[in-house]
């Protein structure tokens, strides 16, 4: 493909070559595009690791002194203009977090050595650092992403281009911000490197468990072309006793079901414990897969794979120890027992071996065995409806909000203020923009999606109330301006 422009009338390119996307991810399907530069002799180890790094900064109006008028800035814009405020000192450190895995991974290669590591950067972030010039950040990223001598080495993973949370995010919008961040990401880095990316990390790792939700979540990332996904080990229950994995080191097949009886399947990659940066910081995986030996899985003896994922900027512990761990680690590992592999490396690998989804463990998102005990699919929305209501009486800890790092946070309740303004203006946009069937290469469609999905950010519940909450429902308005005055 000729390259996508990265820009078009001032604003990311989020639409309009859904055609061509397709076209780039369906000829990449059913191939294999790490093994033949893995390098690992996946017969002779024992365990293997795996460390993904989150990075996102939220679009924000607060390019100006009124909020009405303010122009919409990258959060780490506002940070770098006010380090006197707050942690805003830590803007530098974060630009050499967002651009330093680009001097990390040649080095290493340099050396002879095997690193490996996985990015996910919200599209938010992206535009944001175009936004700033930081182009010195691109150089890097572009490099260990297109370079042949790198490339294998640096495995992005999909991602919502706003940092929407999928379990409360209407699902019509989801799909758009998971085609908006690839074609973002293929005018960025181009269409062989979009070609690269096979699987999906979910912002703030919510997963839905809403039955009808988790199935279009799935189905979206399927008919987007990714072949796996990351979950969170306590989102997910295996649907004969809704046990949590028991062999969360190995891959799974995540199977969601909804109540009309439709029943779609990805791979799921399962990320271990909690939050915390220390665990990627101190590069915990490479160390708690030293002690694990081979699994059983179809009936074969196979290297299981520890992985992690964190905020690749956020703490002391990931702005100041990780680079200097990471080096250790890698330099430790390669050419060992237990070395370090991507994700979809190690899934080709096993689909070498002869070992595919069909022959993976099985799991659903949480509580849905409660469900299905309750009633059959295929018996309709109404009854999954009074079977969820049945359910949240007899017991206060179940929930369809959907699973996330942590049991105790909920992407719902408490957030009334922002939510109503966001589904309000993602109705508008649904009844004005894609009912009419508007053309998603119009430039009125891109501005309203633009602002929509920037919308749709998890910083602006997160927070709860104040001035985040506020950001929010004044990009809200504005989506809704634009609807109301250009279409």
């Amino acid at each position: 493909m000729s390259q996508m422009p990265e820009l078009i009338d001032g604003l990311p390119n989020l639409c309009g070559s859904e055609a061509e996307i397709e076209r780039i991810l369906a000829e990449s399907q059913g191939r294999p595009i790490y093994l033949a530069e893995s390098g690992i002799d996946f017969a002779a180890i024992q365990s293997a690791y795996a460390v993904a790094l989150h990075m996102h900064q939220p679009l924000v109006p607060a390019g100006g002194g009124e909020l009405s008028t303010a122009a919409i800035i990258s959060n780490l814009h506002y940070m770098m203009e006010n380090q006197g405020m707050g942690d805003n000192h830590n803007a530098p450190a974060f630009v050499n977090c967002y651009q330093r895995i680009g001097d990390l991974v040649p080095q290493l290669v340099a050396e002879g050595k095997q690193p490996r590591v996985m990015l996910e950067y919200s599209g938010t972030l992206l535009y944001g650092m175009r936004q700033m010039g930081l182009e010195g950040v691109f150089e890097r990223l572009r490099r260990v992403t297109c370079d042949p001598q790198y490339r294998h080495c640096v495995e992005w993973l999909g991602a919502p281009w706003g940092h929407a949370v999928a379990p409360s995010t209407p699902v019509q919008d989801f799909r758009l911000h998971v085609r908006a961040w690839q074609h973002h990401f293929a005018a960025l880095f181009g269409g062989e490197a979009l070609a690269r990316v096979r699987g999906f990390s979910p912002s703030e790792m919510a997963l839905p468990n809403h039955p009808d939700v988790a199935y279009a979540f799935v189905k979206t990332l399927k008919e987007c072309g990714y072949t796996w996904v990351l979950v969170q080990e306590h989102t997910v229950e295996h649907p004969e006793d809704g046990h949590h994995p028991r062999q969360p080191h190995l891959p799974h097949r995540l199977v969601c079901t909804n109540s009309a009886g439709e029943q779609v399947s990805i791979t799921a990659i399962i990320k271990t414990q909690g939050s915390d940066t220390k665990l990627v910081g101190q590069m915990q995986p490479y160390y708690e897969a030293l002690s694990c030996g081979r699994q059983q899985l179809a009936g074969r003896d196979v290297p299981p794979l520890v992985t992690q994922i964190a905020d690749g900027e956020n703490g002391g512990v990931m702005m100041n120890e990780f680079p200097s761990k990471y080096l250790e680690a890698v330099r430790a590992s390669s050419g060992s027992a237990t070395p370090a592999l991507n994700a979809t490396e190690y899934l080709e690998h096993l689909a070498a071996m002869g070992i595919g989804e069909e022959a993976f463990p099985t799991l659903q998102p949480l509580f849905q065995q409660r469900i299905w005990q309750r009633m059959r699919p295929g018996d309709g929305p109404e009854r999954l409806a009074a079977v969820i209501e049945e359910l949240r009486r007899e017991d206060g800890r179940f929930h369809v909000e959907g699973g996330s790092w942590t049991s105790n946070l909920s992407w719902v309740k408490g957030y009334d203020s922002v939510l109503q303004p966001m589904e309000e203006a993602s109705a508008n946009f649904y009844t004005t923009v894609i009912e009419p069937g508007i053309a998603s290469s119009d430039p009125r469609y891109r501005n309203a999606l633009f602002h929509l999905l920037s919308a749709e950010t998890s910083c602006y519940r997160y927070w709860g109330e104040g001035l985040w909450t506020d950001y929010g429902r004044e990009i809200c308005r504005r989506v809704n301006a634009i609807l109301h005055h250009d279409f």
